[in-house]
């Protein structure tokens, strides 16, 4: 086509140079006999010249007239030859092909921002320098997400140690729970013998009188009983006093919460009413064996104690279990310590995530370039202090096509796939090949910040234009590659079938 073309262009040169040639010299022929008619009518007759040969000079100059008339006929001629063949080519080249002047070169122009606000200590890049995908351009001060980082790492080691302390929790509290079932269940015990005891001594003060050496035989066998209960109270209650102390430590360290503590401190006073009231087992053992020895008179006194050891038996039966209540919220508190444990975890999960993201955070000082192309708008300098979204400079990629906008009139014989000749501004000598790649699904004015309405009624016809996308042949463009940018105008001749 590009042949075509220059050998159409020769010839109409050709034809028109010829054309003004022919008209130049019809013209320097005419002006010259028209000058020579001029002289001869105007010169004074010589008397000495014959009258003959003034007839023959007519004669011989008679003819010579035509000839310029005849020469701007044929001139005229030629030139409508050559017109009707600078005709017949420019229609067969019109109506196979669409221009338009109104086109652009267009091209991707990738934005670079920043993610993170923040201050830029390095610029590692020049004014229209060629970089490539994920080569560094910008720096800039990490040391406050690098602070960000520690304090990410050090909340997530804190909550692994809380998942350790939660763990060991309910470990300590299982194994509390189980002593104290066990004691409770021993607590239990006492009291229910302790009720039968006393329900015996009940019917031995019935007895009367001759019973009273039994009683006496007996209260002396009882103090000993008593005093072994004084020394398991005090064994429970020493038991109870340590695990208090113990409990305090870890509380005051913020190992346990105060339900514990005050478990523990329930406990020991629990143990020191035992204590109590095996002192008073042995006190009654004693005063037994004095009613006994007192005898038959004093039976009535041993009986209203022997009830009030069944009382004290009761108590003791309803405080153990109050002691097995106790040691089933034990139970519940390692569900508690569970609880927590998962919470722990929860948090370990937590901590992690906040650590990437600070993490990602940090990576973000490093602003690298999104994209291969060359360095244009860099408006970014040392020192400055940038917000998120702000541009500081563009990378202009090497993959360029042309926007060319034809008239609404011109799309009738355009299909994709098309070639077609592109002359840029920038290169006036130089024809670059494409193709028609596709055509815009609106016009231009349609895309408008304010896109016309043509129903306001005062409706005047336009011809729209309408953005027709043509790619470079990449053969065509070799060696133009970086001497072509975005925005240069263009010409665009499209050859429809």
């Amino acid at each position: 086509m590009e042949r075509s073309n220059t050998t159409l262009n020769e010839r109409n040169g050709h034809y028109k140079a010829v054309l003004d040639k022919e008209l130049i010299v019809d013209l320097e022929t005419l002006e010259a006999r028209t000058i020579e008619k001029s002289a001869l009518v105007e010169a004074p007759v010589d008397e000495h010249i014959q009258p003959e040969t003034a007839k023959e000079e007519q004669k011989k100059a008679a003819p010579k007239r035509k000839k310029p008339i005849a020469l701007i006929l044929a001139a005229l001629g030629v030139g409508a030859i050559a017109s009707c063949g600078f005709g017949y080519h420019y229609w067969q080249y019109a109506s196979t092909h669409q221009e338009t002047d109104n086109a652009t070169v267009a091209g991707h122009i990738n934005q670079v921002s920043s993610k993170i606000p923040g201050t830029v200590s390095q610029v590692l890049v020049n004014d229209n320098q060629l970089v490539q995908p994920g080569q560094l351009l910008i720096k800039l001060d990490p040391r406050d997400y690098q602070n960000k980082v520690q304090q990410a790492q050090a909340a997530l080691s804190a909550a692994q140690r809380q998942a350790q302390a939660a763990e060991a929790n309910i470990t300590l509290a299982s194994q509390t729970t189980s002593g104290k079932t066990n004691q409770a269940q021993g607590d239990i015990s006492g009291a229910s013998s302790a009720i039968s005891t006393s329900l015996a001594a009940v019917e031995e003060a019935q007895a009367g009188i001759p019973a009273a050496q039994a009683d006496v035989k007996l209260a002396e066998a009882g103090i000993p009983v008593a005093q072994a209960q004084v020394a398991q109270a005090d064994a429970n209650l020493q038991r109870a006093q340590a695990d208090y102390n113990r409990y305090n430590t870890l509380f005051q360290q913020g190992a346990i919460a105060r339900q514990q503590l005050d478990t523990a401190r329930a406990a020991k006073d629990v143990n020191v009413a035992q204590k109590t009231a095996a002192i008073q087992g042995v006190q009654q053992a004693q005063a037994r064996l004095a009613s006994a020895r007192v005898g038959v008179a004093k039976a009535q006194s041993k009986l209203a104690q022997a009830q009030e050891g069944v009382t004290s038996a009761q108590a003791k039966l309803a405080a153990s279990k109050g002691g097995m209540e106790q040691a089933t919220a034990g139970g519940q508190q390692t569900a508690v310590n569970r609880g927590q444990y998962e919470a722990a975890k929860a948090s370990i999960s937590q901590a992690e995530a906040t650590l990437k993201d600070a993490q990602l955070q940090l990576s973000y000082t490093n602003i690298t370039a999104p994209a291969a192309g060359r360095v244009g708008r860099k408006n970014v300098e040392v020192g400055n202090r940038v917000q998120v979204g702000t541009p500081m400079m563009a990378i202009v990629n090497n993959d360029y096509w042309v926007v060319a906008n034809f008239k609404e009139t011109q799309l009738e014989k355009m299909k994709p796939g098309e070639p077609v000749e592109i002359k840029l501004d920038s290169f006036p000598h130089h024809t670059f090949k494409g193709r028609l790649d596709s055509i815009a699904p609106a016009s231009g004015a349609q895309f408008a910040l304010l896109p016309p309405d043509n129903a306001t009624g005062n409706f005047t016809k336009i011809v729209q234009r309408i953005p027709v996308k043509v790619v470079f042949d990449q053969q065509s463009i070799k060696g133009y590659e970086a001497r072509i940018t975005p925005g240069m105008s263009a010409e665009v001749a499209v050859e429809v079938k």
